[in-house]
């Protein structure tokens, strides 16, 4: 009897631990508005003074500004420094330090990346404003300086000029007067830029056909435009001494590209131009071929005017994205960063000695930090590993290195990077206790072969009953832009970051994912981004999602005839393609403020766009779209847009559901009254993503499965 009760006992124990183990490694669902709850972090921008950073957190649709500073054991702290609240579809952003830390001036309200009208997607009776605003990091309520953007702070501390109307306006600030228009100009003036000691302004006056780079002089009252073309000149930048601006200029051309490739072009230059005469000259100019059209990095400036008066500059000579530099003088380009990798953020540390920059070297889905002197040498690797750096920024005297970075499981934050190489977070308790880190899959990089034979990076998401042996749904995921690059782990674009999101939660729910990086997109050199024939020019893309398609039906694991699609913004144009072409391949899509006739969609981009006149590029640009093949579209889809999308007509999903219903194709509807291309609503990404999820469950999942 003893030995039956110990042999009980001993069931019952190695029940409860087999039980117990297994509810440890049996992931536990989540919902969309968890995996969506972490804040996002941008405008990542170091203090000109002090060991300070400031940075923008959109915390389900509340955005703030959020500060850390290194307090006397040099431990950074972060805290909250605004203090709105609420999901009101407001943007924040284009942070400016005073010159000594003690308040950052912002901008609130309006559209931060294209401008025009400013959005209200919360359908406000007595509409929205866009103002710049000024808070004290001693605490107070923000101080409103104008109406406007595009905020340049005064070195010596006394004012602020900024953008109105596409005028330049300013703004006093001990004590704040009424901001007032400081110059009266044609065209459309930007990119602000103060001298060194204050006493002058360069700007960049937009002509439409032309751009020129003019000064305004506060001890004179005047405008002076140096060096004027009929170029495109941007991106000043001043000498340290104030007496010159180095430039960039890219040739006039009456030939627009239209949303296609441009490997080559009329050659780009750098100029310098004298600020008390306007004279200028070239300094140097890229070569006819690979690199002959400017691509620029993410960086405050582009050009740099770096210690020991060299110009750090980026070039595509080699066919990917690298830092170069040339002295002043003129001469020959130096490489600083060779290797087959691009690289994409780039600062100038305070001293202007040193860069960091991070770029896909040896991990070419992934961004990693670099540290290189200005001068040249090896680059130095400063982070590595399964984790995504990007944004760097430097102290006061270089000491200290402050990012953002994500991984496959926690989505982007701010951190200071570490002497040992360790990055500790400034802000860890900034993302909710019931996050479901651990229930995030780590995709899986793979290489897919494209219909035509190319060979394209992906990354994979496997669920956790993957070798259970059923046969599961899957999902392709095509991105937008199209120069945009899925990575292995949370990605450094807000947007992404949600799809990202969106993706993961459609892997908790049993379906197969696959995120695909088609041609024309970054990250593996200018003859991948600049692809023959893609767009409107061609659709050779598609070549690539429809070898994602059969990619995931050749699987053991997928279930052939349960294979969907989803993208937005180009993304949803890939997605209702690939549902007009291929619907005996893709079963079903969700196609997100996408492109269905290129007709459309071409001439908000190429003003001068004429189908009428261009015959021949109307017809391609048609047969390159999704409604030129309605007639074998099968496959039922889910079309979501909102009509104050600025970016890509809302008649382009007029049009589509007019053709689909004529050809009798099963489609569901979602219009947002008032939101934009990219939703400013966190409700409205979680109703796009919540009605995507109960579309492909009705469409792929069990009940699909059992029709």
């Amino acid at each position: 009897m003893l030995k039956s009760i110990c042999d009980r006992i001993g069931l019952a124990f190695f029940l409860a631990v087999y039980i117990s183990i297994c509810a440890v490694a049996a992931p536990r669902p989540f919902t969309l508005e968890q995996v969506m709850s972490a804040p996002f972090p941008s405008e990542l921008t170091a203090a000109p003074t002090g060991a300070k950073a400031a940075w923008v957190f959109n915390a389900q649709g509340a955005r703030n500004i959020w500060v850390a500073e290194a307090s006397p054991n040099g431990k950074f702290v972060a805290r909250q420094l605004t203090n709105y609240s609420g999901d009101e579809g407001l943007d924040l952003g284009e942070l400016a330090w005073l010159p000594d830390a003690s308040a950052i001036v912002y901008v609130r309200g309006g559209d931060l990346e294209n401008g025009g009208p400013y959005p209200n997607p919360r359908s406000l009776p007595q509409g929205v404003e866009q103002n710049v605003w000024m808070i004290s990091l001693s605490g107070g309520a923000p101080v409103r300086l104008g109406e406007g953007h595009s905020p340049a702070v005064s070195p010596k501390g006394t004012s602020v000029a900024f953008i109105f109307k596409d005028q330049v306006w300013l703004a006093k600030l001990n004590p704040t007067e009424p901001a007032t228009q400081l110059i009266h100009s044609e065209g459309k003036a930007g990119s602000l830029r103060w001298s060194p000691d204050g006493s002058k302004l360069a700007f960049v006056s937009d002509r439409g056909d032309h751009k020129l780079i003019g000064v305004y002089d506060f001890a004179e009252n005047s405008v002076r435009y140096l060096d004027p073309s009929v170029d495109l000149d941007s991106y000043p930048v001043w000498s340290p001494d104030g007496n010159q601006i180095a430039f960039i200029r890219i040739p006039a051309s009456e030939h627009e590209r239209i949303f296609g490739p441009e490997r080559t072009g009329q050659p780009w230059s750098i100029r310098i131009a004298d600020v008390a005469t306007g004279a200028g000259r070239e300094v140097w100019k890229a070569e006819e071929g690979p690199g002959s059209v400017f691509w620029k990095v993410v960086a405050e400036n582009p050009l740099m005017w770096a210690e020991g008066n060299l110009l750090i500059f980026p070039w595509e000579r080699d066919g990917w994205t690298h830092l170069y530099s040339v002295p002043v003088s003129g001469g020959e380009a130096r490489l600083l960063t060779p290797g087959d990798y691009i690289v994409e953020d780039v600062t100038l540390s305070p001293d202007r000695r040193e860069l960091i920059f991070n770029s896909n070297e040896n991990d070419i889905d992934r961004r990693h930090l670099w540290k290189e002197a200005v001068t040249g040498s090896r680059p130095v690797a400063l982070t590595s590993g399964e984790g995504i750096e990007w944004s760097p920024v430097m102290t006061e005297r270089g000491q200290t290195i402050i990012l953002l970075h994500s991984d496959a499981k926690l989505p982007a934050r701010p951190a200071v990077l570490e002497a040992s190489g360790r990055m500790r977070d400034l802000a860890p308790d900034a993302i909710p206790k019931d996050f479901p880190a651990q229930e995030m899959v780590a995709p899986q990089p793979v290489i897919v072969s494209a219909a035509d034979g190319l060979r394209i990076h992906a990354q994979l998401f496997l669920p956790a009953n993957d070798h259970d042996g059923a046969r599961h749904p899957a999902i392709v995921f095509v991105h937008g832009g199209s120069q945009r690059q899925m990575l292995l782990g949370w990605h450094y674009m807000g947007y992404y970051s949600n799809a990202y999101a969106l993706d993961q939660y459609l892997v908790s729910r049993g379906y197969i994912v696959l995120s695909i990086n088609y041609r024309s997109g970054i990250g593996y050199g200018l003859n991948f981004r600049e692809a023959l024939n893609y767009g409107p020019t061609g659709a050779s893309e598609f070549n690539d999602v429809e070898g994602a398609g059969l990619f995931l039906r050749n699987r053991s694991d997928v279930d052939a005839n349960r294979i969907g699609i989803w993208g937005g913004s180009w993304g949803g144009y890939l997605t209702a393609l690939a549902l007009a072409r291929a619907s005996d391949l893709f079963a079903a899509g969700v196609d997100i403020s996408g492109v269905h006739n290129w007709n459309f969609e071409i001439p908000d981009w190429v003003p001068s766009y004429n189908p009428q006149r261009q015959p021949e590029a109307e017809r391609l640009a048609f047969e390159s779209s999704p409604l030129d093949y309605v007639k074998t579209w099968r496959s039922p889809v889910l079309v979501i847009q909102g009509d104050d999308d600025r970016e890509v007509p809302f008649k382009e999903m007029v049009h589509l559901v007019e053709a689909l219903r004529e050809q009798g194709v099963p489609f569901q509807q979602i219009v947002f009254p008032d939101e934009g291309h990219v939703f400013h609503l966190h409700s409205t990404w979680l109703r796009a993503y919540q009605a995507a999820s109960d579309f492909f469950d009705h469409y792929l999942g069990r009940e699909a499965a059992s029709r």
